[in-house]
């Protein structure tokens, strides 16, 4: 198996087995894409009568000096060229409104059950390939069924028609000109293979680009601060050199059958000019019947002609969606367990009982972790970095399983609980809380329409957040920048408060909200806090001593062991862990 960019290349799916799925996007629309394809025949039809009409004007009325029905044959040949372009126009509207609309679903499709992964999914791939899956290679899709799958339809029946029609007219002159169709099938095959490999590398590389470009646009101040922006411009143009290798072996391959099709396509006429040739001196055949065959060889190229350029579409189509159809084949790790009824945690109880954990096998972060936190308690939890703070939390919200033991809430299992039920009723303030590019009340409510704006405002004159919004122009409809920048980082932690104060939850989870904001601010969001966890069971991931000393439980993590639990007072009169802390953090 290759890999490249982080990308499986293995050939998981087949083109018939991609059809068929792509097929099954098109079940909604399927009257229109019947409708469509009933008018790629009328205007196949169009095409194919317009030589039948010149061999019949030749030979029934030029040949014998006739002149009264060529008037006659022109008026139908114009009607035919006017039904022919009515066809044509409405089967691309048509078609162009299936197209958009099947992006739009399986767009809406992509992104929906990204939203349904569990956190290890994201550990493993970059947020650049997601926007690839749903953005770039949605669109390729689109192409395919607008210019690539539904032409197909086209092509076969000028191809059937045209060999329908040649054998009409003259049977053995069909069978001389097919001499050359063996040639064409392998070099078509050659093509086909080679091709398709060239395509479906330059989509990875696409994401490559992607995933580089989102991630430096994203990391710019710490490029820009530690002058790394040649280094980081040299990285992307090799990058960009890999994906422009590609692009050129596919325009390679395209630039030697395209010319190879129109040498088979003078061969076909060349042995019609010296076969039919003989035959009309030889009185064996009607000068119209030439003509038309010539005309008709000239449409049995055009769809083969064109093969290349559908090819390209329809290949990158097929790598596209093989990328589409892998991401949705992805199953989620965190299943709702089958036929659950919904249940609510009400009083915000919090038991681990001996959990195990590991990101990788056997490599366990957490290692037999036991404790409750009763309704209404406080728990701080303190450790060093990298001693299974986050981890602990990770597993809390239900983003990862444990291997090993359960966890509990208001003593029902996790594994008992839809994730929706185990995050109901928890809110998490972070660190560095995420801020949307939307207005105030937008970030506050996250969608849920439910939340009145009135109770928005009150939670946020409670925890004081109103003295900053009613400082902006548009107060509670101004709008912040992307992950609020025109925001600080104070302000922001405001707002992550009052959000997690208006959903009211029973669990409340403080990861650190004053370690980056100055003496005045940290006071501010203290008292906010004091009145946010009132009456609620939280938990105080902790990095500063100074923001724990109103817990009602201390647990110290170390590599991942609970090495100490209980209440504060009992664990200074220890002089364990705990108490060396104190000391040290009180001495310093």
């Amino acid at each position: 198996m290759t890999e490249l960019a982080g990308e499986n290349l293995e050939e998981r799916y087949y083109d018939w087995a991609v059809f068929r799925r792509i097929v099954q996007y098109l079940k909604p629309y399927q009257t229109l894409a019947l409708l469509s394809i009933l008018l790629l025949l009328g205007s196949s039809l169009c095409q194919l009568a317009g030589p039948y009409l010149a061999k019949v004007a030749i030979d029934d009325y030029i040949a014998v000096g006739n002149l009264e029905g060529i008037d006659q044959i022109a008026w139908i040949f114009l009607s035919i060229l006017v039904g022919g372009f009515v066809f044509q126009f409405t089967q691309t509207l048509l078609m162009q409104y299936i197209g958009q609309n099947v992006m739009k679903d399986l767009r809406r499709e992509t992104f929906a059950h990204i939203h349904k992964m569990s956190f290890s999914f994201f550990d493993k791939n970059p947020v650049g390939k997601m926007i690839t899956r749903t953005v770039n290679d949605v669109e390729v899709l689109n192409e395919m069924l607008t210019s690539g799958l539904i032409l197909i339809f086209s092509d076969l029946f000028t191809l059937v028609g045209v060999f329908a029609v040649l054998f009409f007219l003259n049977w053995k002159l069909t069978v001389v000109i097919c001499v050359i169709f063996p040639f064409l099938a392998v070099a078509t095959h050659f093509y086909r293979v080679r091709a398709r490999d060239a395509l479906r590398k330059n989509r990875s590389h696409v994401t490559r680009l992607n995933t580089f470009l989102q991630e430096n646009l994203s990391g710019m101040r710490t490029v820009q601060l530690f002058n790394r922006q040649k280094k980081q411009v040299n990285d992307f143009e090799s990058i960009n050199r890999a994906k422009l290798s590609e692009d050129l072996r596919a325009l390679h391959y395209n630039a030697v059958y395209v010319p190879s099709i129109d040498v088979f396509s003078a061969l076909g006429i060349g042995l019609v000019i010296w076969y039919g040739g003989g035959e009309f001196v030889q009185d064996q055949i009607q000068l119209g019947v030439l003509v038309a065959f010539v005309q008709y060889l000239n449409k049995l190229f055009e769809p083969i002609r064109d093969l290349a350029e559908k090819f390209n579409i329809i290949q990158s189509a097929v790598a596209s969606s093989e990328r589409i159809f892998e991401l949705l084949d992805t199953p989620e790790e965190i299943l709702d367990p089958p036929k659950v009824k919904s249940q609510k945690i009400e009083r915000g109880k919090i038991e681990f009982r001996n959990v195990w954990f590991a990101y990788k096998k056997d490599d366990y972060v957490i290692k037999d972790i036991s404790f409750v936190v009763n309704e209404g308690e406080s728990l701080a939890i303190i450790g060093a970095t990298g001693s299974g703070k986050s981890t602990l939390i990770n597993l809390l919200c239900k983003f990862y399983e444990p291997q090993k033991g359960e966890i509990l809430l208001d003593d029902i299992p996790l594994s008992q609980l839809s994730k929706k039920d185990a995050r109901a009723k928890t809110s998490w303030v972070q660190q560095d809380p995420f801020i949307f590019s939307s207005d105030i009340v937008s970030n506050i409510r996250l969608g849920n329409n439910d939340i009145e704006k009135e109770t928005i405002e009150l939670a946020s004159r409670s925890l004081g957040t109103d003295r900053f919004v009613n400082k902006l122009p548009d107060k509670y409809l101004n709008s912040v920048k992307e992950k609020g920048s025109s925001l600080s980082m104070g302000e922001k932690q405001l707002l992550s408060l009052t959000r997690a104060l208006v959903f009211d939850p029973r669990i409340l989870i403080l990861d650190e909200a004053t370690s980056s904001v100055d003496t005045e601010t940290e006071s501010m969001i203290q008292n906010a806090i004091k009145k946010l966890v009132l009456g609620r069971t939280s938990i105080i991931v902790a990095h500063r001593l100074s923001t724990i000393k109103h817990a009602d439980k201390i647990a110290v993590l170390k590599k991942g062991e609970l090495v100490e639990f209980g209440l504060q007072d009992d664990l200074i009169k220890q002089k364990g862990v705990y108490y060396k802390l104190i000391n040290f953090y009180n001495h310093r």
